[in-house]
Formats: structure tokens, sequence, C-alpha cells
């Protein structure tokens, strides 16, 4: 098995153990000489996860230059080279993984989920228009339709016969899906739907396959019949004849060139009184027979509206997971170009390589330990997502948890990667802005990441609105003295935490030492217990504010929830990093490598820390954090974790597995190197030949010592 090994720094030095009492000073940390040793193919095994062989097939495809993307195609070349891409996927037959093995499928829902993220190395547009083809408008026939559907449209659908949108998002309504105003209003006369969108703002948009491939469409509307709107349901609606014209009374727009995947024709669509068959209502929740009758399984319409959705869950995680793949690509394009690159004299007639200043460190090596964060969180939100749509755990409880570990992972991650490609792409200079390194395109690509399949800012509205029915939950049966209790165990909090007594402990334990200060917050359990604290009080506090909301008028109570719109958002953000910081640590505790361990514990811990230091001020406005200590964590940071990861930058990058034909970045491939290795041959040719012109200030110098 390969390894690469790395030494640390002399000033860099080995933690301590987590069992070291917060008492510990500087002397008692050893300083060693040699760091830790990475096992980088252990790292890039444990990284792949539970669907490792099918990563790797996937990244494998992706190595052929077919699946690449051109950077000097226009749109209209663009388009077509990406559906030519899809058809070479059914080619191969790996969109069928997560099908009933009647459609020649295999029933596997996180392998195919892996494998579906990595085509992002291929061509971020074309793992777009495949989630649109086989994650949406074909898992929408799946889990929404009964086994006529099946067996009438998804044989088509995924050999790619029949190219279908997803036709959910409208131009006026996009995250609020129970909104939409298109409607199929039931006409038994004649036993059909009649499809209407009555408005401007209720067109379809933004739909892939809309604007030119797509011959069919799920299209989500109000049910209406006998004069009930029975909410959102999808139907089956025929878009375009065999020659590529639309059917009588539908309509549509190109919607032309976007930010960024131009590879995906996205578009408009409309419907003036579409009929379609009764029996192209996707009726797994909710069925209309011949006289209009309406029956569903699910009785409440809230209820029956979030399942329907929560069967798509899968285009979330696919998200976070496809953002993970593309950042860890990201950081090993600025990585590499950062332990290659020298820039101003060093004093030794060599320059220094851009990742030895300290501020390249904090730039990069923070949204490192982020990468790996989310990779660790991403394995286990897929683990999650397959034991739910595999029947294996498929309870109402195990599909609300699901919902809410998408909307928190899928939002953190989404923004996240944005943040950490856009400081790869500063952190190359001029190199990072060439189309040849990627990293602009990439950014662009990702951008739309962050608003579809659920704008952020909406979805992290619904993971504090889950945690603060889970707080009312836990206090719902609650009797006067376990009220009593909860009062009092406050009260003692809020004496100890904001009267100044443990800020004064603190000031007094910590004078005069970093280390005695970091000491207490750097192990394991004080990084969860700061981290679920602020969670914990952040949901206590906006409950508090909230209560009432439950006893006014809707109006008042929404008129409420605005005023705290931003906390809400804020805890939810919170809870989502700890959901990633507590899956960086399981992580942890499954490697047998001690060199791993060890590097990983320091990535770890700089996530963790990180994620403290950014929110310092509330830590020390609620009196968790002394200002000594809140200072002592940002010096933990910069003079000791970063020296100690320094080394071992480029081989947490290398264990990301990415061949040369994934990353296709000139400044990746040796390039800037053997340019930095031929100017120092240079100049060392010329001092040795004694050609080397005189500097003007060594002779100014020279002068100014003779007087």
């Amino acid at each position: 098995m390969s390894t690469i090994e790395s030494s640390a720094p002399t000033e860099a030095t080995a933690p301590l153990a987590p069992s070291t009492p917060p008492e510990a000073d500087d002397s008692m940390i050893a300083t060693t000489d040699a760091g830790p040793t990475l096992d980088v193919a252990a790292l890039g095994q444990q990284l792949m996860g539970r669907w490792a062989d099918s990563r790797r097939a996937s990244r494998e495809l992706m190595r052929t230059e077919a699946f690449h993307r051109i950077p000097t195609h226009g749109m209209d070349d663009h388009r077509e080279r990406v559906l030519g891409q899809l058809k070479l996927l059914v080619e191969r037959g790996d969109v069928h993984r997560a099908f009933p093995a009647e459609f020649g499928g295999d029933d596997d829902h996180g392998g195919f989920i892996a494998s579906f993220e990595e085509l992002v190395l291929g061509d971020p547009s074309m793992q777009i228009k495949s989630g649109v083809q086989w994650g949406l408008y074909a898992s929408a026939i799946l889990h929404l339709g009964t086994a006529p559907h099946h067996q009438a449209w998804l044989p088509d659908a995924l050999d790619l016969t029949t190219p279908g949108a997803f036709a959910m998002t409208e131009t006026g309504h996009g995250s609020d899906v129970s909104a939409v105003g298109t409607t199929a209003t039931y006409d038994s006369a004649t036993d059909e739907w009649v499809i209407h969108t009555p408005f401007r703002a209720a067109w379809k948009d933004y739909l892939g396959n809309a604007a030119l491939h797509g011959k069919a469409a799920v299209v989500f509307a109000q049910l209406i019949t006998r004069g009930v709107n029975h909410g959102v349901h999808a139907f089956y609606v025929p878009l375009r004849d065999e020659k590529g014209a639309f059917l009588p009374g539908i309509g549509g727009e190109d919607d032309g060139l976007k930010g960024g995947l131009n590879g995906i024709d996205n578009g408009r669509l409309h419907f003036s009184s579409v009929r379609v068959p009764r029996t192209n209502l996707l009726n797994r929740y909710g069925d209309v027979d011949e006289n209009g009758v309406y029956t569903s399984p699910i009785e409440s319409p809230g209820r029956r509206f979030f399942t329907m959705l929560g069967t798509l869950v899968q285009g979330r995680v696919s998200l976070d997971g496809a953002v993970t793949v593309a950042s860890k690509l990201a950081m090993t394009i600025a990585i590499r170009y950062g332990t290659e690159r020298r820039q101003f004299d060093g004093g030794d007639e060599n320059e220094v390589v851009l990742l030895d200043y300290q501020r390249h460190q904090r730039r990069l090596l923070p949204r490192l330990a982020q990468t790996y964060a989310m990779s660790f969180a991403h394995e286990v939100f897929l683990e999650k997502f397959d034991a739910v749509f595999s029947g294996r755990t498929d309870t109402d409880a195990d599909r609300e948890d699901l919902e809410t570990l998408a909307a928190a992972l899928k939002s953190l991650s989404t923004w996240n990667a944005l943040d950490i490609i856009q400081e790869a792409r500063e952190a190359c200079g001029g190199q990072g802005f060439l189309a040849a390194n990627r990293l602009t395109q990439l950014r662009a690509d990702l951008d739309i990441y962050a608003t579809f399949e659920g704008d952020n800012n909406v979805l992290l509205q619904l993971v504090a609105k889950r945690l603060l029915t889970d707080y009312s939950r836990a206090f719902a049966k609650a009797d006067a003295g376990v009220m009593a209790h909860y009062v009092a165990d406050q009260v003692n909090e809020a004496v100890v935490h904001r009267s100044g007594l443990r800020r004064l402990a603190q000031s007094v334990a910590d004078f005069g030492s970093t280390a005695r200060s970091v000491g207490y917050v750097r192990d394991t359990a004080s990084q969860r217990q700061l981290l679920t604290d602020r969670v914990e009080t952040m949901v206590a506090e906006l409950a508090g504010k909230l209560r009432s909301a439950s006893k006014l008028p809707r109006p008042q109570a929404a008129a409420l929830f605005n005023r705290h719109q931003n906390a809400l958002i804020e805890t939810a953000k919170a809870h989502g990093e700890l959901l990633q910081w507590e899956a960086f640590t399981e992580a942890l505790e499954t490697i047998e490598h001690e060199g791993n361990r060890q590097v990983l514990t320091w990535l770890r811990d700089l996530f963790g820390l990180g994620l403290i230091e950014k929110n310092l001020a509330w830590y020390v406005i609620h009196g968790r954090l002394s200002d000594h200590r809140a200072q002592a964590i940002t010096d933990y940071i910069d003079d000791r974790l970063l020296p100690r990861l320094r080394p071992h930058a480029r081989a947490l990058t290398d264990a990301f597995e990415f061949a040369p034909e994934h990353i296709r970045a000139d400044i990746a491939k040796g390039e800037e190197q053997a340019r930095q290795d031929e100017a120092r041959d240079y100049y060392a040719e010329l001092r040795r030949a004694g050609l080397a012109p005189i500097d003007e200030k060594d002779l100014l110098a020279a002068k100014k010592a003779r007087r």
C-alpha cells in the first residue's frame, strides 16, 4: 500500500491526548522533529465510503475525453454534446442502478447517487442534465406513480427514448411549491384532466430538457375535482411530437444563455387547457375515480404534500455530494499550485513557496478541513438516504429525519463550495482566472446549486422549525415538577454564564499561557460541548421568543416569525455545522492507521475550532468563553494547527484520488514546478559562473558600511 511520508517542521507539536487535564501548559507538549506519516491509499479508501466501487467506476468513465467539457463551445454546441454524453451513459447502463430489477436496475439507491455525483468531474452540465432525466423525471414516475405508470413510461425514460422535464418550479413560485398556479381540473364527461396555466407567473420555468429535448414532463399542478382543490399532485404530460414540435395547447420559451450550466437546455412551459387521460395522474398518494371522487392513503393534506415531495429528496442528496466532489477538485488545484508557485525573496536566494506563507495557509487549510467535514457528513447522509429508500428503515420519522438532514447539509455544502472554489481561484492569482485551470467555470456552474432544489435560506427555515418542533415535544407532556426543575437549571445557568463569575475564573486560570487556555477547549469533548451548547441555547432562546405564536391570529404569528427569521436561519446553520463536526469526529474513531488518525485529528480540530472562532462574539457574549480564551483559540490555530498541517496539505488532497484526466488544470499538472525549477536553475548557474549582476542595493549597502 502506497504511502506519502511528510515530516512536520520542528516548531510543530504533537497534540495533547483528549484525556489531558485542562491545566496542562506548554512544557507538557512534546515537540518532535519528524511528524506523522500519512497512508494516502488508506485515507483515500475511507473518503470513498461505502460505495467506493461505484464512485471509482464512474471516475474511470470520467477519464474519457468524450465526457469532458470543451471550454470553447458555445451554448448550442455545448447542449448537443451533453445530450450525446447522456446517450453514452445509457450505453454504459449506469443510469439504471437505482431502479427496480425488472427495468434492468439493481435497487442500489446509494450506489446510484454516489456514481452520479462523480459526473461533475466531466462536466457539471452533464451531471445536472442526468439528474433531471433520471434523478427527477424518471424518479418521479417511479416514486409517485404505480405499476401501470412504471410499465408505460419508465423504459423510455431510462433509455432516453423520451427525454423528460420535471415541471415543478414556476416563474412566480419557486421554493413555495404548495402555491403553484398551474391547475389540473378533472372533467368527468371525458374522463380527462385539463392542465392549465391561468397567468404568466404560473408558467413552469428553469426546466432542464424543456427548451429543446424534452418529449414529456411530470407536471406539478393543483388537483381540482368536484370543485375541491386537493393540493399539488403530479401528472404525466406529453410535450412534443416525433419532429420536436409542441403538441396542441403547449407552448414555451428557451431560457437562453445563463451564468453557468449552459450545456442544459433550460426553458419555460405553459399549458392552455391541455387534456390528458385521468390515468396520467401519478396516483401513489392520491387518486381520482371516473366519477371524480378523490381518495388518498394519507388523510392530512399537509402530510400528503410533504410525503410526495420527500420521495424526491435524492436531488438534494446528490447536490450535497456533487459540490463536495467539486470542492475536493478546487482544493487539489489550489494546493498543488500553492506548493509549487514561488513569490518574494525568502532571504536565501530562493523565493518562498506560497503555501509557506501563513496567510496562504489561513486561506486554504481551513477550507480543506471544511471539505473533509463535508465529505464525511455526506457519507452519513448517503447511508441514511439508502436506508430509507431501500426500505430498511422507512418510517415516517426516518423520512422526516432524512428531509431535515437534506435541507441542512445541502444548504451548507452548496454555500461552502462556492466559498471554497472562489478562494481557490483567488489563491491562484491570474492563473486561477484562466479557463484552462477550470476554477472560474466551476464556480459559475455551481452558483445555481445554492438556489435550486430549494433556496438555501428557505431550506434552513424548515430545519429551524423542525428543531423548534423537537424542542416543544420534549416539554409537551412535562409535569409541573419537571418544568420547575428545568426553570431552576436555566436560572442557575444564567447566573454562571452571565454574572461574570465564569469569565473571571477563566481569566485567572488562563493568565500567561496560551496552551492552558486552549487546553480547556481543544479536545473532542470540549469542542462537542461548545458546539452543542450553542445550538441548544439558540433553539431555547428562539423558542422563548416564538412561544406566543401558537396563540396569535395567523397574520400576527407570521409577523412574529418574520421578525426572527434571521435567528431561525442562524440556528439551523449552527445545527448543520454541528452535524458536519460530528460526522468528522465519528470518522476519526474508525481510523486504524496512527498517522492518519493524528493528521485528521488536527484537521478536525481546525474545522471545529474554526467554527468556534467564527462565532466568538456569541460565545463571549453568552459567557461561554473568556476574552483571553477566545484569543487563545485564534493563536492556537495560527501557531500550532496550521504549521502542523502544512507539510501534509498535498498528501491530504492526493487522498481525493483524482487522476490527471479528472483535474485537467494546467497549474495542477506539474507545469508550474517545471517553470520554477527552470528559473532557479538559471539563476544558480549565473551565480556559479560568476555572471550574476550585482544588485544595486548591495552596492549601496557596501558603500554605507565603508563610511
